[in-house]
């Protein structure tokens, strides 16, 4: 890896193309370095846990809504769209839209921590549905897709190593532009002449703030990455046809580094691999038994064994109170630290209490187990004896968990804490966890059986089994696959809506 020196620099010193941030990138995406076998079975897995999760929301508003507004773009190559048949395509950005949405809708995919969070995995959808657009044209392969998507894993990754934008409250998908247009530019073989301004115009159109993770949070959570993946894509056809973007998007006087995060002081050390050497990030990012906040996950398997130790406390009476000490961000972003009234709120948005540790910790206590859909019913969050328990549960930051958080060295790292449990008999009950259950360093990591697993379990009762079968038998020879197959890369629904839910303006 070569470490990059990023910062601002006034009009007055113009920056050579080569030595912007951006340029760097493409560059990267234009490596033709091979991907490593590692790398390229941790890709088949993704695209698994992808289809997974995106089968299991099909029926949910958000993902019927964008699906809708695909299907008012039907377009020939065109890409595949979740739950339609395969020959029923769309424009690729639109067919992008909807899959994205439907990946992101039940917040139960990969997860990238460090400077910034991130779901590496929305990369995924745009690429595929420009790789099926493209595929008769470019002669493009399922070899090309892997390649691609390893290019926007590392960029994203590397680039959330090195760059925190919560920090300054601007949504993590600022990293995920750029990301696709990247792995795009991987895909095409495109010269990073081209590709450096379609990142530039990526990142351009995608930087806003963290309001949708915020209080009250809506749809548009699901809808954020999506966003981002479907201005990439447009964004790499304006850079194809010579159009240009603001540069230097990162390093300029008016840029987003000078105006958005550190300012005009601001300097970050950007590693990214060196000529021919293999795109490894991927490897470096993990994925979810359970749909929450990843932040969650170590305290849902936490409060399992809790459960099954201590059946005295599944009604909450026994319990005075519940502390959670933990990582900075877990404190801030789903914990009381937030200062969120609304991560307390019987009443909140299924995406708000997906992003509530206190309540997620109390259902995962009584009940000892969590489910995508049933763990978040109304009449779940509204029991009178999970809410009173809910709202004795509270975290505190310690400095100890927040350095595990960032360390260095994989194997310290930590994205739990210590719970510290008051009984209403004056004794105290202490427990930690480092890391969720199938975190690679975890007590059950996942691998190949439980990405599959994971994919029969939420498609049981949505696909038929001929389809289960038939989706992951072409999906794990992914890297043989010829451009007549890519447009197998979806799953087809029974029973979906016939009709429009709602009209729009298409």
């Amino acid at each position: 890896m070569i470490d990059h020196d990023v910062h601002p620099y006034p009009s007055a010193e113009p920056l050579e193309l080569a030595d912007q941030l951006a340029f760097r990138l493409a560059v990267l995406a234009a490596d033709p370095v091979e991907v490593i076998d590692d790398v390229a079975a941790m890709v088949v897995n993704r695209v698994i846990d992808n289809a997974a999760v995106a089968t299991a929301s099909l029926h949910r508003p958000p993902v019927v809504a964008a699906r809708e507004q695909a299907m008012r773009h039907p377009y020939r190559p065109g890409a595949t769209v979740f739950g339609l048949a395969p020959d029923e395509r769309c424009s690729p950005e639109w067919a992008a839209w909807a899959n994205a949405v439907a990946v992101r809708e039940l917040d139960f995919h990969d997860t990238f921590l460090g400077a910034e969070y991130a779901h590496p995995g929305d990369s995924i959808a745009p690429i595929i549905a420009v790789a099926q657009h493209l595929a008769g044209e470019r002669s493009l392969t399922g070899r090309d897709v892997v390649r691609a998507i390893a290019t926007a894993y590392e960029v994203q990754i590397d680039l959330s190593r090195a760059v925190s934008l919560h920090q300054h409250q601007i949504d993590h998908v600022a990293h995920l532009g750029p990301a696709v247009a990247a792995g795009l530019g991987t895909l095409l073989g495109l010269d990073p002449s081209i590709t450096v301004h379609a990142i530039g115009q990526a990142l351009h159109t995608t930087t806003a703030t963290r309001q949708s993770r915020k209080g009250a949070i809506s749809t548009w959570k699901a809808y954020a990455p999506a966003f981002a993946g479907k201005v990439a894509i447009e964004a790499v056809d304006r850079a194809m046809r010579g159009q240009t973007s603001p540069t230097p998007i990162y390093e300029g006087e008016d840029a987003v580094i000078a105006r958005l995060l550190d300012g005009p002081d601001g300097r970050y050390l950007v590693a990214l691999p060196a000529p021919g050497e293999p795109k490894r990030a991927i490897l470096d990012s993990f994925t979810k038994e359970h749909s929450a906040e990843y932040q969650a996950q170590a305290w849902i398997d936490l409060a399992r064994r809790l459960h099954d130790r201590y059946p005295a406390w599944r009604d909450g009476a026994a319990i005075e109170s519940i502390v959670l000490h933990t990582s900075h961000h877990t404190h801030q972003v789903i914990g009381s630290g937030s200062g969120d009234p609304q991560k307390y709120d019987p009443s909140a948005s299924r995406e708000t209490l997906d992003h509530s540790v206190a309540y997620i910790l109390a259902v995962a206590l009584q009940d000892g187990a969590w489910h995508h859909e049933h763990s978040y019913e109304p009449a779940r969050a509204t029991r009178p004896d999970t809410v009173a328990l809910w709202r004795r549960i509270s975290t505190v930051e310690d400095p100890a968990w927040t350095a595990r958080y960032h360390a260095s060295d994989p194997s310290q790292r930590a994205y739990g804490g210590r719970i510290e449990v008051r009984l209403v008999d004056g004794t105290t009950v202490v427990d930690e966890i480092a890391v969720p259950d199938a975190h690679p360093q975890g007590a059950r990591p996942f691998a190949r059986p439980d990405y599959v697993a994971k994919f029969r379990t939420l498609a049981d009762g949505v696909l038929e089994a001929g389809e289960v079968e038939r989706f992951l038998g072409v999906t794990e020879r992914l890297g043989e696959l010829g451009p007549n197959e890519l447009g197998s890369l979806t799953v087809t629904a029974p029973n979906l809506p016939a009709t429009p839910t709602t009209k729009g303006i298409f």
